[in-house]
């Protein structure tokens, strides 16, 4: 089994559904390493090595181990309720969406939503929107006027890893990037 399809497969549990494999995730995200390893064997068999790995180069710096390399977590995208200690802020003037054209007219009319997940994403740059866009169809990206939604009261989320957060962006604040 490809690294590739080891990383989704460490998604998917750290981030949507832990009990696919029986691991229990803390009220912080975290699973413990051992137990990861352990219980992922019979789906989708992992080394310390492969997880180390996973880590290391995921892209968008989606994981991280504690300390001492005995519990890990995804950092945000999860769908299941944890606290990942995400730090309230003040956003950059504009933030970007990207999404697959097919769904911008839902988008227009509805914004963008969370759906099942705890938060929408928007990034810094256009290029990574562009690059999430991509893994969905022919790539669109929307300008979210983050500087607005803030001075109306939306509340804004950084992850760790750079990532902003927010609950919804209505229409009004949404255009062509």
């Amino acid at each position: 089994m490809s690294i590739v399809s080891k990383s989704k497969f460490v998604a998917k549990v750290l981030r949507h559904q832990p009990q696919l494999i029986g691991i229990v995730l803390d009220e912080n995200g975290w699973a413990k390493v051992e137990e990861l390893l352990q219980l992922s064997a019979k789906v989708c068999p992992l080394s310390m090595k492969d997880l180390e790995t996973i880590v290391a180069t995921d892209s968008k710096g989606r994981y991280t181990f504690n300390d001492d390399k005995t519990l890990v977590r995804a950092r945000q995208g999860h769908s299941v309720r944890v606290d990942v200690g995400l730090v309230l802020a003040t956003p950059p003037a504009v933030l970007y969406h990207g999404t697959a054209e097919k769904f911008v007219c839902s988008i227009n009319q509805h914004g963008l939503v969370k759906k099942s997940r705890l938060h929408v994403h928007l990034s810094v740059n256009k290029q990574s929107a562009l690059e999430v866009g991509a893994r969905h169809g022919t790539p669109f990206v929307f300008a979210v006027d983050a500087q607005s939604m803030a001075q109306d009261g939306f509340d804004f989320w950084i992850s760790e890893n750079g990532v902003w957060l927010v609950d919804h962006v209505p229409p009004k604040y949404l255009s062509k990037a």
